[in-house]
């Protein structure tokens, strides 16, 4: 347990606020809205006088879902600092989910955006004392008596007669709670399907904090822009924690994070770091680097000694500068990076890492400066926070991943079964991922234990490699390994349709490029993991928010 007073997660935040009294903390990317640290412990005080008026007593459950915005940032620092504990919710939840978290984490108070809430019956959150808006902090219901009223004149009245000399840094003072306490409780969205609520204590956020500060991800004058939902864990931990505890300024983006919107970003703010998924360095190299490459001319000088150093330079410094230019590296977290992308980026020495980590361990368990980092790992175990170990190895040294540490949740919310599950008789966690370990602390992940599946002599497949090398395929956007009763491979690839129309392929030439692919691809692949057949599929497979499909959804 983090017990020294800087560890504190609650003193963290009452320190920066005060340290950088001065400095811009969070702006709403593409408004003129940016709050200095002190506007923003401001904004949390009101939030602290609304909670005292609606009776919200230490340890109460306040949830909040919306998009990135000053106002959820305020929210969740409102109640950490408050001894409230926090239920983010993915704003990407559909409404009968959202009900569902919000009466079985037992929250009282409900801060929301106004577009969400009109798909929500009241009736049906029946324990909520007040309903709040996060386009404004208007109050959208309230179920207080007229004494308790919380809406925005009676807390500014509030406010002004306990501050009667305006708000000061010295006013800045958070209850007194250990790190040992609940701070959170996220609601998981795997690929599984099932719902449960992580109940992640002050420590867990605290350490993942410190380890940002002391690895140098975060810094007095940083800049972040958080595009990853603040409601997980990986964005929440670093573009938004971290970096408002080192005096860093978040640039949040509400919108949905194409492309277009997402490199116009990176070069206005030009951030210091970018924390990212898959997903977007993938679809940039498919899309602006694959092209190139492929191109007969580049293509030959790529295989040419000194000139093809010539031609990577200008590949590197188009990317470097896409992103702003002034980034120290690129860490991707959330799935494995294609590793035919990674081999890549590697080659042209752009300055990119990978993480792991989970909702149960707030989040990160490994993670290496990308000077350091390993071909196909995902970082090294956080030295003095986290530990792993790779249980039930077979013959390559593939096993699940087990993990303890200062990171990792108390369990489940009201769930005493999947907790129990979740942990070894030793006290473990289980990650629920494969992979092996190297005598570094290095960690390669082959894949979840959930979606191995057996070959007909009982070898161990890896569907998420599999899928690795189709999609790097023609015409191919993504795809899905899955298992026929009689142990057959199928595909379900969904096409890449801007590129068949821009070729003009008709349906029998995509299925005979297909054909062709997976071909191709079984000769990389054992006798054991050949692909049957490729089955295309009309649109793009259902995710979650950290762009993961949900498996569990289809059949072969």
């Amino acid at each position: 347990m983090l017990n020294k007073p800087e560890e504190n997660l609650i003193k963290i935040y009452e320190n920066s606020f005060r340290k950088n009294w001065e400095l811009e903390a969070v702006t709403d990317y593409g408004t003129s809205n940016t709050l200095t640290y002190a506007k923003l412990a401001e904004n949390i005080a009101k939030v602290h006088l609304l909670f005292e008026q609606a009776g919200i007593e230490v340890g109460d459950k306040v949830a909040v879902m919306g998009r990135n915005n000053a106002n959820w940032v305020t929210t969740f620092l409102a109640s950490v600092t408050y001894g409230a504990v926090i239920v983010p919710i993915l704003q990407d939840f559909k409404a009968n989910d959202a009900i569902h978290i919000v009466n079985h984490s037992e929250s009282k108070l409900l801060f929301i955006t106004d577009l969400i809430w009109e798909n929500i019956d009241a009736e049906q959150v029946p324990d909520l004392k007040a309903v709040l808006s996060l386009n404004n902090m208007d109050m959208i219901l309230s179920r207080l008596p007229k004494e308790q009223a919380v809406d925005k004149m009676t807390i500014e009245e509030l406010f002004a007669a306990k501050y009667p000399n305006g708000f000061t840094k010295e006013d800045v003072v958070y209850v007194e709670r250990s790190n040992a306490e609940l701070a959170s409780i996220n609601y998981t969205s795997g690929t599984t399907g099932f719902s449960k609520g992580v109940m992640t204590p002050a420590n867990a956020l605290a350490g993942n904090v410190i380890f940002g500060n002391r690895c140098g991800l975060v810094f007095p004058g940083c800049r972040h822009v958080a595009f990853l939902p603040l409601a997980h864990a990986y964005g929440c931990a670093f573009d938004f924690l971290a970096c408002l505890s080192a005096g860093g300024h978040t640039y949040l983006v509400g919108r949905t994070p194409s492309a277009k919107i997402l490199l116009k970003a990176f070069a206005e703010v030009k951030p210091t770091v970018i924390l990212s998924v898959p997903l977007i360095l993938e679809k940039i190299y498919k899309k602006m680097i694959q092209p190139q490459i492929s191109k007969s001319p580049v293509s030959w000088v790529l295989k040419v000694p000194l000139l093809d150093q010539v031609v990577l330079g200008k590949i590197r410094e188009k990317l470097v500068n896409a992103f702003g230019g002034e980034f120290r590296e690129v860490i991707i977290g959330g799935a494995p990076l294609n590793a035919e992308v990674e081999a890549f980026l590697r080659r042209i020495k752009f300055p990119l890492t990978i993480g792991y980590g989970m909702t149960e361990t707030a989040p990160l368990i490994s993670y290496t400066p990308w000077t350091e980092f390993r071909s196909q790992s995902c970082g090294q175990v956080l030295e003095g926070l986290m530990e792993a170990r790779i249980a039930d190895a077979n013959a390559e040294g593939v096993g699940e991943i087990q993990v303890r540490g200062e990171h990792v949740m108390y369990g489940y919310y009201k769930n005493e079964e999947a907790t129990a599950q979740s942990f070894t008789e030793d006290g473990w966690l289980k990650t629920g991922d494969l992979g092996t370990m190297d005598e570094d602390g290095f960690l390669y992940i082959k894949g979840r234990c959930k979606t191995m599946l057996l070959g007909p002599s009982g070898q161990n497949i890896y569907p998420e490699e599999i899928e690795a090398k189709i999609n790097n395929m023609p015409y191919v956007l993504e795809s899905l390994v899955l298992q026929k009763e009689d142990s057959r491979l199928v595909a379900l690839v969904c096409p890449d349709f801007e590129a068949v129309d821009a070729d003009k392929l008709t349906q029998e030439q995509l299925e005979a490029v297909m054909e062709e692919n997976r071909k191709l691809v079984n000769a990389q692949l054992a006798a054991y993991e050949q692909i049957n057949v490729i089955k295309l599929y009309p649109h793009e497979f259902e995710k979650t928010p950290k762009k993961s499909i949900k498996r569990f959804l289809y059949e072969a």
